[in-house]
């Protein structure tokens, strides 16, 4: 072939047709011939199983050679045709047509050799537990075989023997990794016939094996980190993963919340792995585990298997973390449900204590992140330990209540006796404030005041309902439980959510007393029929008592906005990186406080008194902001770009929070016109636009006094916005003298 392939280039251009056809014709055959031997090897030995090592070498040899020549072969023709193509295209299109058809089928040839040699290479490092090197060889061989389908001439018999055998072999590997997986990560469980229980736990057992390695370090073993490297390459990780976590969780991690006896042992075996099991602690005899405990004792199972098995990454990924996904929400819900919900306090008084639980949460929390169970800041497990008072709150108006059904579903004829002379047990009170003090004790501290009678204020001696005296009892430990020990963070002004909901709460009361009194009036007996019995004196306080909670909190609010504002050093000098950072800062924590609210809010408060709360809220912060910027003396024209970014900031996200909800698009007429509700809206967006405008803009907007600049500003402001703007030059003093 050496030979041909020179007499062909020393042709010098001028190949013989006939003898290059003749050429073709005999390589075509010589292909034909290579492919069927070679289909035929294949055949035998993924389809056949026959051995034929020897042979399929020896093929391999015969197709690089015929590869080599059919090269030599197309790049002389191709430069031939070139040479020659305004003469020689009709006679060299079909010889051109039969050496492509040969090249398919040498790459053909080269697919089945690189498939073959991936099988013979992924045997071999089956054989030699190199499972990460088998299942990239695999892979390999998979990659070829899509190459094949793509290849028309490819035969459909042969294509089927290769895809069965690849399928025989991934499961064939899946299996050994399995089997590996199984005898490094051991359960112990109890029987499936046998009750959930404290008893069955007990038989829990984990053992991970081959955890040490020479040097007595513990680490997870290389063949458990190959053995989860080759899961990953096939897909089969994550549902590897999935099975563990559900074992896990049902087996070891739920029942160390819910039982507080139960713990867990950790016994580590020099050289041969560590078991983690379930234990009964003697002493035990609490209901319910402690936040402390839960924490101590998850934590020793998730920092053992991080160090003996999940401290492994997975591409980019740790294998905690993956694990982490998939067991978090589950394990923190039931730490929620099963342990934090039993460790709110129940008296007022202990509430300070519970700081404690929140920071062993924060600790909890930390620890997980570290070890990558945990991503990212806010959970779902801290936030309802900081939410404490909410549902401390909660939980002491369930008692209540549940307290005074009790009481007043009772027997009256249970009585007990009033002395004349008996008095409640009133607590000791904190002094009021001076102001409060000085009105109350104004008629006790006159000079010639008398002394009161012993028997003032006195019932006659009598028999009443013990449930009414105990009733009586209940509502002076509540008052006490409000008054006396109550914390600031359960003031209804921390909490923008719980205000509203009390400003609901209050107007629905007040709208059912308008009509309850005469709904049932006159089925009443006598003398209520009359009448007498109605509820609309307490219209007046219930909606009171909503308002003033409700424009509490809003002052609130506005304070903050107001605050926010304070660290945006006037919006002056913002050529200066550190101011502009600074003000920019400020606007941007502006528009998250408004969004916050507005997420609060909008699915609590009436369409109209949400729109009305947060249009106020809007031109509390834009008034703050145009007061500054008309206080200003010298704007730079740099200052001015950054003072319209900044302002163009306001505008485009400080609207977005009237945008409704999609079940209240028919009230979206509320929410359509900001400055329906912003008052000062229209004057902010005219400020906007004099900051990038030049001097003959802003004498067309004042318009002789009859513009829209007009209508938002007065002429003095106009000037000093003018003044602070635009340099002293002829062109200013005219534009001045325009603005009357």
């Amino acid at each position: 072939m050496a030979s041909f392939v020179t007499e062909v280039l020393a042709s010098s251009g001028k190949l013989e047709k006939e003898d290059l056809s003749s050429k073709i014709s005999k390589m075509s055959r010589k292909v034909e011939d290579t492919k069927e031997e070679v289909c035929d090897m294949i055949n035998k030995k993924y389809g056949d199983f026959l051995p034929s090592l020897q042979g399929s070498e020896e093929l391999m040899v015969q197709v690089d050679e015929v590869s080599k020549e059919m090269d030599a072969l197309k790049n002389c023709i191709e430069n031939e045709v070139q040479q020659n193509i305004h003469v020689a295209m009709a006679e060299y299109a079909k010889l051109k047509q039969q050496l492509e058809k040969n090249t398919v089928i040498i790459t053909m040839l080269g697919h089945l050799k690189e498939f073959h040699n991936a099988m013979e290479e992924f045997s071999k490092a089956l054989l030699e537990k190199k499972y990460v090197e088998a299942a990239n060889q695999l892979g390999r061989a998979r990659a070829n075989m899509h190459s094949l389908k793509g290849l028309k001439s490819s035969q459909l018999p042969l294509l089927s023997a290769l895809s069965s055998e690849l399928t025989v072999q991934r499961e064939n590997l899946i299996y050994h990794l399995g089997d590996e997986w199984k005898r490094l990560v051991i359960w112990k469980l109890p029987s499936s016939k046998e009750p959930a229980g404290l008893k069955s736990f007990l038989k829990v057992e984990l053992n991970l094996t081959y955890v040490c390695s020479k040097d007595g370090e513990t680490k997870p073993p290389a063949l458990l980190c190959c053995v989860l490297q080759a899961l990953a390459i096939q897909g089969d990780l994550q549902n590897k993963i999935k099975l563990f976590s559900q074992v896990l969780l049902k087996n070891m991690l739920k029942p160390l919340v819910m039982f507080p006896s139960l713990s867990v042992r950790v016994t580590e075996q020099q050289g041969e792995g560590t078991i983690l099991a379930l234990q009964c602690l003697e002493n035990s005899k609490e209901e319910r585990s402690t936040p402390s405990q839960v924490y101590s004792k998850l934590l020793l199972v998730l920092q053992t298997l991080h160090s003996h098995l999940l401290d492994v990454s997975i591409g980019d990924k740790k294998l905690s973390a993956i694990l982490g996904e998939i067991i978090w929400t589950e394990i923190s819900q039931c730490i929620i449900h099963d342990c934090l919900l039993y460790s709110i306090p129940t008296n007022s008084s202990q509430l300070e204590k519970y700081n404690t639980v929140i920071r062993e949460t924060e600790e909890f929390e930390k620890s997980l992140k570290e070890m990558q169970y945990l991503q990212g800041d806010s959970t779902d497990l801290l936030k309802y330990a900081r939410d404490v008072n909410c549902h401390f709150a909660s939980k002491k108006c369930k008692d209540v209540i549940v307290a005074a059904r009790k009481l007043m579903t009772s027997k009256m004829h249970n009585t007990v006796k009033i002395a004349p002379q008996s008095k409640l047990r009133l607590p000791k009170l904190p002094a009021p404030s001076s102001a409060v003090k000085q009105e109350s004790t104004k008629e006790i501290t006159i000079e010639n005041a008398k002394q009161l009678s012993v028997w003032s204020l006195c019932l006659p001696a009598c028999r009443i309902s013990e449930s009414v005296q105990q009733l009586m009892e209940l509502a002076l430990n509540t008052l006490c439980e409000a008054v006396g020990s109550s914390t600031p963070w359960e003031n209804l002004l921390k909490f923008p959510h719980l205000a509203a909901i009390q400003h609901n709460n209050c107007m629905y009361l007040a709208h059912h007393l308008l009509t309850l009194g005469h709904h049932f009036g006159a089925h009443l007996p006598q003398p209520l029929s009359d009448g007498v019995a109605t509820f609309v004196d307490m219209v007046p306080g219930f909606r009171k008592l909503g308002a003033q909670c409700f424009l509490a909190q809003m002052n609130v609010q506005r304070a903050e906005l107001l605050e926010r504002l304070s660290t945006a050093h006037n919006f002056c000098n913002l050529d200066d990186e550190d101011n502009y950072i600074a003000a920019s800062k400020a606007v941007r924590q502006v528009i998250h406080q408004l969004k916050q609210l507005g997420t609060v809010w909008q699915d609590v408060l009436p369409v109209s008194i949400y729109c009305k709360a947060m249009g106020n809220l809007l031109n509390t912060a834009i008034t703050e902001v145009i007061a500054k910027i008309m206080m200003l003396e010298d704007i730079s024209s740099e200052d001015g770009e950054h003072l319209h970014t900044l302002c163009q900031t306001i505008i485009e996200e400080g609207p977005l929070v009237f945008i409704p909800l999609a079940e209240e698009n028919k009230n979206k007429k509320y929410q359509e016109e900001v400055p329906l509700y912003v008052k000062k809206w229209s004057t902010f967006k005219e400020l906007v636009i004099v900051l990038r405008a030049n001097l003959q803009e802003i004498v067309d907007r004042w318009a002789d006094g009859k513009g829209p600049l007009a209508v938002e500003f007065s002429s003095s402001e106009v000037k000093n916005l003018i003044r602070a703007l635009f340099q002293n030059t002829e062109r200013r003093a005219i534009a001045l003298t325009k603005i009357k």
